[in-house]
């Protein structure tokens, strides 16, 4: 296998880990009060109030906010339904890094930035909304985490733009629809 067709195997693989985790990120915003409550069971059952009781008061203060948002104001909840739609639309995005990346790099970095704009968000928003800083960290590493594949991938586009660039034009109008 050459070296650009390795490249490009190694981003399309990257690629595809990072819209699947995006999309799975987004759909669990769908069933968010069904999700709780079913995480609360399952932490019960593992004893996760005995050894972690702040995780747990969190988690049961959510899931009564939840709970009672979506008996007596369920038209709420429609914004975590934008949340998880956005989440996917965003994945869709990367089909044209997917196709071309070098000529779509734009949309790695625009993630990376969007990655990065987590941790303002999280810091700021989450004292304002009363979440505990130990939840923002958590959602802060989504960020941080989002982040290190992109990293990658946007590398190995650089180095695929490299071998592009030096290829005689025949290869390099190949490696466009490649």
């Amino acid at each position: 296998m050459s070296d650009r067709a390795a490249l490009l195997r190694g981003i399309r693989v990257w690629l595809v880990v990072f819209v699947v985790c995006l999309v799975l990120s987004g759909a669990t915003a769908f069933p968010l009060v069904h999700e709780l409550r079913w995480a609360e069971d399952l932490l019960t059952s593992l004893s996760v109030p005995q050894h972690l009781p702040a995780l747990m008061d969190w988690i049961e203060r959510v899931r009564r906010g939840l709970d009672a948002t979506d008996a007596e104001q369920p038209f709420v909840l429609y914004g975590t339904d934008w949340l998880a739609f956005a989440h996917l639309v965003i994945a869709v995005a990367f089909y044209g890094p997917y196709r071309d990346p070098v000529r779509n790099i734009w949309v790695v970095e625009f993630a990376m930035i969007a990655c990065a704009g987590v941790i303002p968000l999280a810091l700021i928003c989450g004292p304002i909304r009363g979440i505990p800083f130990w939840w923002s960290l958590i959602d802060m590493s989504f960020g941080v985490f989002g982040v290190i594949p992109l990293y990658v991938v946007r590398r190995k586009i650089k180095r695929l733009e490299g071998l592009t660039a030096s290829a005689p034009p025949a290869a390099r109008a190949a490696a466009v629809s490649g």
